[in-house]
């Protein structure tokens, strides 16, 4: 799992990019990238999930903590790219509505 991030306009708020696996091996390493990124966006950072193969229940542990994290903050987290695999895993763990899906 790489993640990559930019810094589009204020307005835009903060884009991550993610790809590969997301599973046990890569789970802390994403957690402590987003923690850190959250500490520089504003009211809005998109995860960008196109390029990610795989989401275990570790990763979604991983989204919701940052999630909480994010709220006492005031910055909303969304998601894009979302894969149909992605879809049903949210939909199964119940969390489809729980974050805010761009297109």
């Amino acid at each position: 799992m790489t993640a990559t991030d930019t810094a589009p306009p204020a307005s835009a708020g903060t884009r991550i990019y993610l790809s590969g696996d997301i599973d046990i091996f890569t789970t802390e390493r994403l957690r402590q990238r987003l923690v850190k990124a959250l500490r520089s966006s504003t009211a809005l950072m998109v995860l960008d999930m196109s390029h990610v193969t795989f989401c275990g229940a570790g990763g979604l542990g991983v989204l919701l903590g940052v999630q909480a994290r994010g709220r006492t903050r005031g910055v909303t987290l969304a998601l894009t790219g979302i894969s149909p695999s992605m879809t049903r895993l949210l939909r199964a763990a119940g969390l489809e509505r729980r974050f805010p899906i761009m297109a």
